[in-house]
């Protein structure tokens, strides 16, 4: 059995190698799905997942309000509702990848 495609977590050890994960699904050929747009800004084929900068100032929004006298059992939990789809079209045509027209149309970001 021929492993098609990785996807790559979003956790602190993957977060601390970008470049060596990259490199090896780049010498292997392997399409590969990242947890954000660091990992295509280095390199990396497509990501989709939280907007991280979103993400923390719906975050800093909590801490304000705690530091203003907010229970933070009053706070209610919130889910991430911006998300994110950036695609390096560089990489995919290094992997011969074929990326449909509509694709990058509707990404967030598109490196070329």
């Amino acid at each position: 059995m021929r492993v098609q495609e990785i996807v790559v977590g979003g956790d602190a050890i993957t977060q601390m190698h970008p470049h060596t994960i990259i490199d090896m699904a780049a010498h292997h050929r392997l399409p590969t799905a990242y947890p954000s747009g660091e990992f295509i800004d280095a390199g990396g084929l497509v990501a989709y997942g939280v907007n991280y900068p979103d993400l923390h100032y719906r975050f800093a929004s909590f801490i304000d309000k705690i530091l203003k006298g907010a229970k933070r059992s009053d706070l209610p939990i919130e889910q991430p509702v911006k998300f994110e789809l950036v695609i390096n079209t560089k990489t995919a045509a290094a992997l011969k990848i074929y990326i449909p027209q509509s694709v990058p149309l509707r990404a967030n970001r598109v490196i070329e």
